[in-house]
């Protein structure tokens, strides 16, 4: 299977960041089969834009990536954009805002939809400082899409730092887990490279972590580093912090070798843990 990352500089208008999502598609798609789109690609990634960019299901943006994946023929993984839900019971009227991954078949139908489970609260001392349940709801479910080369999952970021939801993948019978994700310029040096190498050991499948390129003028400073690690750990592939594209050749019949040399999956004490 040929996956692409996009690694996407997001600005402030969402039109011009749908525009180049779907143009760089366009460009790389005769030579993949699933492209992966940033976390947050069609807004500026702070707590107070999500309301402002926030679309209902069906929206324009959805309506745009659908059509592209239906032209190109391609699985597309739409990183993550602010998810307007809306509900009407009788007279009352209630929003609630996620930080939603749509996943799009080759026909333009949307096979799954992952919000982002655990929400990014975090103070980093002399660093980044921000709260995503400001306006932001958690989801409360993983997520694995089928294809014809295997089971795919999704999650979003924050949700990666957590070893039990990595294996819950694992249980589901994911091959390899997408990750679209903004890691900072304070988080990013010291766990991105970590992260994703030690999930994809602990639970012997793919990872893909795809970030927003570096944008110096914004006020969250994404790390950028798009990654694909291995079973064993290894980095398949790695960009920069600038705007790029990295293609990965994934193989998911090496997992079962992957596993045979080292059955940590298998030797499980669960009358234990």
């Amino acid at each position: 299977m040929r996956l692409t990352l996009l690694q996407l500089k997001n600005l402030s208008d969402n039109d011009a960041n749908i525009k180049n999502a779907v143009g760089k598609i366009d460009s790389v798609s005769e030579k993949s089969d699933v492209v992966v789109l940033p976390e947050m690609f069609s807004c500026p990634y702070k707590t107070s834009a999500f309301p402002f960019f926030a679309q209902e299901d069906g929206g324009s943006n959805w309506k745009a990536l659908s059509d592209c994946a239906k032209r190109n023929g391609v699985y597309i993984v739409a990183g993550s954009m602010p998810e307007l839900e809306v509900t009407r019971e009788c007279c009352e009227h209630s929003e609630k805002i996620f930080n939603t991954c749509y996943v799009f078949g080759r026909d333009g139908r949307q096979i799954a939809k992952h919000r982002k489970v655990h929400l990014f609260d975090c103070d980093y001392k002399g660093g980044v400082s921000f709260h995503e349940s400001e306006t932001l709801c958690a989801g409360d479910k993983a997520t694995v899409f089928e294809t014809e080369f295997g089971k795919i999952g999704v999650m979003i970021c924050f949700d990666i730092r957590f070893p039990e939801f990595s294996r819950l993948y694992a249980d589901m019978g994911a091959n390899l887990v997408v990750c679209p994700a903004a890691f900072n310029t304070t988080s990013g040096p010291k766990y991105w490279d970590l992260m994703f190498r030690t999930r994809a050991v602990d639970n012997q499948v793919f990872f893909a972590g795809c970030s927003p390129s570096l944008n110096g003028r914004a006020s969250y400073k994404a790390y950028g580093h798009s990654i694909v690690t291995d079973p064993f750990g290894a980095v398949l592939g790695e960009l920069d912090e600038n705007e790029g594209v990295l293609t990965v050749d994934v193989d998911f019949s090496s997992i079962t070798d992957f596993r045979r040399q080292s059955p940590i999956l298998k030797s499980r004490r669960k009358d234990l843990y």
